[in-house]
């Protein structure tokens, strides 16, 4: 099922989307502020998406699209239980030439209303690297609070930075 936005469609990907994220996982920019896991191969990265589990409750993953079309960036809840209704999200925006232009933000927005809507979610939950700015930015503008804070646990060009974590409460959605 599809979840639009105001300048983004959610769609599942799939094995033709492994170039784009492949080419992302290797981008310095793209991955400035997210933990890197070991290079892979296009055709790694393709066997990963199709044995990925399909999408349900626990764990949604999604292709965020510009209204062209064009495969700009994912979002993900993942680790949902019923029990609780919480879920942490994820989310990236891989093409450079859509940053800043609001795409991150109603990606944001639109995967929340996705989970509270849909999988009936109470609550979304998020971590920062502090100095990653225009993330936090979107966060908060979205309706994310600070929750607390993890104190030196991201490393980037040699120093020990702070993650803020985040929730969201689904009357809290902006």
């Amino acid at each position: 099922m599809d979840a639009y936005g105001d300048k983004v469609r959610l769609r599942a990907l799939g094995v033709a989307d492994a170039e784009a994220l492949w080419r992302w996982n290797h981008d310095a920019d793209v991955m400035r502020w997210m933990d890197e896991g070991y290079a892979e191969t296009t055709a790694q990265v393709a066997k990963w998406l199709e044995e990925r589990a399909a999408n349900a409750y626990g764990d949604v993953l999604f292709g965020v699209e510009e209204p062209g079309g064009t495969l700009i960036g994912l979002v993900r809840l993942h680790g949902a239980e019923p029990e609780t209704g919480v879920a942490d999200l994820d989310v990236y925006l891989g093409e450079k030439d859509f940053w800043g232009k609001g795409y991150g933000t109603d990606a944001v927005r639109t995967v929340c209303r996705y989970g509270f809507e849909k999988m009936r979610l109470r609550k979304i939950t998020l971590t920062a690297v502090v100095e990653n700015e225009p993330a936090v930015h979107i966060y908060r503008k979205v309706g994310f609070v600070e929750e607390g804070r993890l104190r030196q646990v991201f490393r980037r060009d040699g120093e020990w930075i702070d993650k803020f974590t985040m929730g969201l409460l689904a009357n809290e959605l902006r």
